[in-house]
């Protein structure tokens, strides 16, 4: 359900809490106390709209890909086998693969969850969603996805996909979140990113080689749904 209106100027929530104060500020409204309540209900309204769902895939991927690409069309059959899996579905709730993985977990009869963001430009809500849900600001929107996902599949997208697929490895590396899968779709797309990890970050023992097991990369939306049941059954209850 969308609570938040667009601001007319295109400037953003993240933009204002992010600005530094200026004396004029005068409104308590418009204060950097007053803004810490705002995050406060996104927290309580995300955590009352997504407390009662099923384990959750969270799938990301580009907003720019159009129904007739491959990827999109692997992203449809993916929500649909996660769907069937009983899984919800959560995307980011725009166009493009979070409008596929939306739709293929919608069409199967699944839950499938659409976590739209505020932006200075138009995101329209994709039309596939049983629970759309809108966010000022970009960390409330990103714990989220982390709390009621047991894996990521992240599909070709840009810098929005990279931060979500890095955030991720960083909280598992870091031990701040449990293990789960992270799967990279697309061997053409990842390929060389998989391989500059392995020269430079390996190369250089900025990371550890068994860090490059926190990764999984398939063409397949079978494998892939795969991986996650098989890495389900070895989580302790």
């Amino acid at each position: 359900m969308a609570r938040n209106k667009r601001r007319k100027n295109g400037v953003t929530a993240d933009q204002i809490l992010l600005e530094i104060p200026t004396k004029a500020e005068q409104d308590f409204t418009q204060t950097d106390p007053w803004r810490i309540f705002k995050i406060m209900g996104e927290f309580v309204d995300g955590f009352d709209d997504l407390a009662r769902i099923p384990p959750g895939v969270s799938i990301f991927g580009s907003a720019r890909l159009q129904p007739e690409d491959t990827y999109y069309q692997a992203a449809v059959l993916t929500g649909r086998l996660l769907a069937k899996a009983k899984y919800a579905v959560i995307t980011g709730g725009g166009p493009g693969i979070m409008e596929a993985g939306n739709k293929g977990a919608f069409e199967a009869g699944g839950i499938s969850i659409g976590c739209n963001i505020e932006l200075p430009f138009e995101q329209t809500a994709n039309p596939y969603q049983t629970i759309s849900i809108t966010f000022n600001y970009f960390f409330v929107r990103k714990v989220m996805f982390v709390k009621y996902s047991v894996a990521f599949i992240i599909f070709p997208g840009g810098f929005g996909t990279m931060d979500e697929l890095f955030e991720a490895l960083t909280l598992i590396q870091t031990r701040k979140i449990r293990n789960f899968p992270v799967v990279l779709f697309g061997k053409e797309y990842w390929g060389d990113m998989v391989q500059w990890i392995k020269d430079k970050m390996i190369g250089y023992k900025t990371i550890s080689p068994d860090d490059l097991d926190l990764l999984f990369v398939t063409d397949s939306p079978e494998e892939a749904v795969n991986f996650i049941l098989k890495s389900q059954e070895r989580v302790p209850e």
